[in-house]
Protein backbone atom coordinates (compact mmCIF):
# COMPACT_ATOMS: atom_id res chain seq x y z
CA UNK A 1 0.00 0.00 0.00
CA UNK A 2 1.88 3.16 -0.99
CA UNK A 3 0.62 6.98 -1.59
CA UNK A 4 -2.93 8.40 -0.35
CA UNK A 5 -5.93 6.03 0.45
CA UNK A 6 -8.82 7.66 -1.78
CA UNK A 7 -11.84 7.44 0.42
CA UNK A 8 -14.55 9.30 -2.10
CA UNK A 9 -13.89 12.02 -4.87
CA UNK A 10 -10.77 13.45 -4.56
CA UNK A 11 -10.62 13.33 -0.89
CA UNK A 12 -8.01 11.40 0.52
CA UNK A 13 -6.30 10.15 3.32
CA UNK A 14 -2.58 10.79 3.19
CA UNK A 15 -0.14 7.87 4.17
CA UNK A 16 1.61 9.66 7.17
CA UNK A 17 -2.10 9.39 8.25
CA UNK A 18 -2.62 5.75 8.35
CA UNK A 19 -1.02 3.70 11.31
CA UNK A 20 0.01 0.11 10.56
CA UNK A 21 0.26 -2.73 12.71
CA UNK A 22 1.49 -6.43 12.38
CA UNK A 23 1.18 -9.54 14.17
CA UNK A 24 0.16 -13.28 13.73
CA UNK A 25 -2.91 -14.49 12.29
CA UNK A 26 -4.85 -17.02 14.48
CA UNK A 27 -6.78 -20.24 13.34
CA UNK A 28 -5.21 -22.72 10.91
CA UNK A 29 -2.36 -22.64 8.16
CA UNK A 30 0.93 -24.61 9.74
CA UNK A 31 3.70 -23.68 10.36
CA UNK A 32 3.67 -20.79 8.06
CA UNK A 33 1.06 -18.93 10.15
CA UNK A 34 3.33 -19.65 13.46
CA UNK A 35 6.53 -17.66 11.85
CA UNK A 36 4.81 -14.98 9.40
CA UNK A 37 2.83 -11.22 10.97
CA UNK A 38 0.16 -11.51 7.97
CA UNK A 39 -2.75 -10.74 10.27
CA UNK A 40 -2.91 -6.65 9.42
CA UNK A 41 -4.55 -3.86 11.99
CA UNK A 42 -5.09 -0.03 10.20
CA UNK A 43 -5.74 2.68 12.32
CA UNK A 44 -6.63 6.20 11.78
CA UNK A 45 -7.40 8.96 14.03
CA UNK A 46 -10.19 10.22 12.49
CA UNK A 47 -10.76 12.93 15.22
CA UNK A 48 -7.48 14.51 14.89
CA UNK A 49 -7.58 14.40 11.05
CA UNK A 50 -6.51 17.48 8.75
CA UNK A 51 -7.30 15.53 5.50
CA UNK A 52 -11.48 15.25 5.34
CA UNK A 53 -13.24 18.20 5.19
CA UNK A 54 -14.85 19.65 8.76
CA UNK A 55 -18.82 18.45 7.86
CA UNK A 56 -17.59 14.84 6.70
CA UNK A 57 -15.03 14.63 10.03
CA UNK A 58 -18.52 15.35 12.15
CA UNK A 59 -20.79 13.36 9.88
CA UNK A 60 -18.41 10.40 10.45
CA UNK A 61 -17.67 11.02 14.05
CA UNK A 62 -20.95 10.75 14.58
CA UNK A 63 -22.24 7.82 12.53
CA UNK A 64 -18.72 5.72 13.63
CA UNK A 65 -19.32 6.77 17.60
CA UNK A 66 -19.94 3.30 18.32
CA UNK A 67 -16.50 1.98 16.45
CA UNK A 68 -14.41 5.25 17.52
CA UNK A 69 -11.73 4.63 19.78
CA UNK A 70 -10.38 7.71 21.75
CA UNK A 71 -11.08 9.33 18.16
CA UNK A 72 -9.24 6.21 16.24
CA UNK A 73 -11.22 3.97 13.91
CA UNK A 74 -9.63 0.95 14.17
CA UNK A 75 -9.84 -1.55 11.01
CA UNK A 76 -8.73 -5.34 11.13
CA UNK A 77 -7.43 -8.06 7.97
CA UNK A 78 -6.34 -11.46 8.30
CA UNK A 79 -8.54 -13.57 5.71
CA UNK A 80 -5.26 -14.08 3.45
CA UNK A 81 -1.60 -15.40 3.70
CA UNK A 82 0.00 -12.54 2.57
CA UNK A 83 0.35 -9.37 4.49
CA UNK A 84 0.40 -7.58 1.16
CA UNK A 85 -2.84 -8.79 0.63
CA UNK A 86 -4.05 -8.16 3.77
CA UNK A 87 -2.68 -4.45 3.88
CA UNK A 88 -5.05 -3.89 0.30
CA UNK A 89 -8.28 -5.18 2.74
CA UNK A 90 -7.67 -3.60 5.34
CA UNK A 91 -7.04 -0.12 3.11
CA UNK A 92 -9.76 -1.25 0.88
CA UNK A 93 -12.65 -1.52 4.22
CA UNK A 94 -11.15 1.62 5.71
CA UNK A 95 -11.94 3.19 2.59
CA UNK A 96 -15.44 1.80 2.25
CA UNK A 97 -16.25 2.64 5.92
CA UNK A 98 -15.15 5.94 5.46
CA UNK A 99 -17.33 6.45 2.29
CA UNK A 100 -20.22 5.54 4.30
CA UNK A 101 -19.98 7.19 7.15
CA UNK A 102 -19.43 10.73 5.44
CA UNK A 103 -21.94 9.92 2.67
CA UNK A 104 -24.33 12.71 2.93
CA UNK A 105 -27.67 12.10 4.42
CA UNK A 106 -30.84 10.80 1.84
CA UNK A 107 -33.13 13.57 1.03
CA UNK A 108 -36.20 13.28 3.06
CA UNK A 109 -39.49 11.27 2.00
CA UNK A 110 -42.25 13.49 0.43
CA UNK A 111 -45.32 11.73 1.71
CA UNK A 112 -47.44 11.08 -1.22
CA UNK A 113 -51.86 9.78 -1.18
CA UNK A 114 -53.13 6.69 -2.25
CA UNK A 115 -55.01 7.86 -5.42
CA UNK A 116 -58.75 7.43 -5.17
CA UNK A 117 -58.85 5.00 -8.65
CA UNK A 118 -56.19 2.12 -6.50
CA UNK A 119 -58.69 2.49 -3.30
CA UNK A 120 -61.82 1.79 -5.35
CA UNK A 121 -60.37 -0.44 -8.10
CA UNK A 122 -59.32 -2.55 -4.00
CA UNK A 123 -62.71 -2.15 -2.92
CA UNK A 124 -64.61 -3.25 -6.22
CA UNK A 125 -61.90 -6.75 -5.97
CA UNK A 126 -63.11 -6.91 -2.51
CA UNK A 127 -66.79 -6.89 -3.09
CA UNK A 128 -66.29 -9.84 -6.00
CA UNK A 129 -64.33 -12.14 -3.67
CA UNK A 130 -67.15 -11.64 -0.98
CA UNK A 131 -69.49 -12.53 -3.51
CA UNK A 132 -67.63 -15.66 -4.92
CA UNK A 133 -67.14 -16.66 -1.48
CA UNK A 134 -71.03 -16.18 -0.65
CA UNK A 135 -71.80 -18.28 -3.78
CA UNK A 136 -69.67 -21.21 -2.47
CA UNK A 137 -71.88 -21.52 1.11
CA UNK A 138 -74.66 -23.85 1.33
CA UNK A 139 -77.39 -21.53 3.00
CA UNK A 140 -79.24 -20.87 -0.21
CA UNK A 141 -79.96 -24.42 -1.09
Amino acid sequence: MSGPLVVRGSVSLPEAELLWRFSRSSGPGGQHVNTSDTQVELRFDLARTEALPEVWKRRALERLAGRLTDGVVTVRASEHRSQWRNREAAAVRLAALLAEATAPPPAPRRPTRVPRGINERRLREKKRRSETKRGRSARDW
